[in-house]
């Protein structure tokens, strides 16, 4: 099974923001030493925990910083943008790193109304264009011409149509719209089991699959879902540095947004009685413990699924958390990386 990441540089407290994206930039080639097959960024906006606000430019500097792992986002709020631009811009992305590029794009504002109104005050029913979008960013990402325009750069002109050398597009959601459309449109589709709980998700691919119209590019149904997963030497230092994320996503719940926090504080002031039936609740559908214990419950929850690729997210409040339990999970795998042997 292969094994991916997204990354959504979280932002921690006692840091600036600004090291959160150093910090995905370390993280990048890291995960590609250890045999990862893509490394996705996503875009939210106006936000104080997630400050990865444009991703063509993270790939960019991603591209520089490896030679092999795909690159991708997870994803562009297509609603908020020309397809033009956002054709012309992955094709930039193409050039740099031909046959790497993943443009994953999504029908979600990613940010609150008065967020995405600063964004483009100019568009108005931005959602329901959301289809005509996707159509005409296929063709543009591919080099075709359409409405009598090109994207340029373009590729050589043996490539254009090419499955391998243009950007594969996918569709991201959290609901049965992106699926339904994902299937109508013979595209590669990805779940955010992680920010639904996994609420939802047989019924998503279900529907993906059922719906499924054959394409030139991929003739059966390509799945995968993101997870939330945190792997450590033992299960009590796991659950500890899960703390920041339980403590984010409780306060979120509230509608107090900010960087993550530090697990040591978070474990000597612990959580309220009314905040636990949340916590419990995390905890009772989380991945996190022994790589042993989270490589054979993500491989139980593959097979349930029928997906031979999943997408694993990571918070910690300390970067080099993260990249241990990317190593970890890589070698409980068996990826063929250099730094999993």
């Amino acid at each position: 099974m292969k094994l991916s990441v997204l990354d959504q540089s979280a932002a921690a407290a006692g840091r600036g923001e600004d090291a959160a994206l150093r910090d995905t930039l370390e993280l990048a080639p890291h995960c590609e030493a250890l045999g990862y097959h893509r490394f996705w960024v996503s875009e939210h906006h106006g936000m104080p925990t997630i400050v990865g606000t444009a991703p063509e430019v993270l790939m960019a500097a991603i591209a520089a910083r490896t030679s092999r792992i795909r690159i991708g986002s997870a994803g562009v709020m297509l609603p908020h943008y020309s397809a033009y631009k956002v054709a012309e811009c992955f094709r930039v992305l193409d050039a740099l790193a031909p046959g790497r590029i993943d443009l994953g794009v999504g029908r979600a504002p990613g940010s609150d109304r008065r967020t995405a109104r600063a964004l483009n005050p100019h568009v108005s029913g931005m959602a329901e264009d959301f289809p005509e979008q996707v159509l005409a960013l296929q063709a543009w990402v591919s080099g075709a011409p359409h409405l009598g325009l090109a994207a340029h750069p373009r590729p050589p002109a043996a490539d254009i149509g090419s499955i391998a050398r243009t950007p594969e597009l996918w569709i991201l959601g959290s609901s049965d719209y992106g699926a339904q459309l994902a299937g109508h449109l013979g595209l590669p589709y990805a779940f955010a089991y992680f920010f639904m709980d996994g609420q939802g998700v047989e019924q998503a691919l279900h529907l993906y699959r059922t719906l499924y119209r054959p394409s030139q590019r991929h003739p059966a149904p390509r799945p995968t879902i993101c997870v939330w997963a945190l792997a450590a030497d033992t299960d009590e230092e796991a659950r500890f540095h899960a703390l920041s994320r339980e403590r984010w996503r409780v306060d979120r719940n509230r509608g107090v947004l900010g960087p993550l926090r530090e697990p040591a504080s978070i474990a000597q002031e612990g959580f309220t009685p009314a905040e636990m039936p949340t916590v419990e609740a995390l905890r009772a559908r989380a991945f996190v413990g022994t790589p042993e214990r989270v490589a054979t419950q993500l491989a139980e929850l593959a097979a349930a699924l029928q997906l031979d690729e999943l997408v694993v997210n990571t918070w910690a409040h300390d970067p080099l958390v993260r990249r241990r339990s990317y190593a970890l999970l890589a070698r409980a795998f068996g990826l063929a990386g250099l730094a999993s042997r």
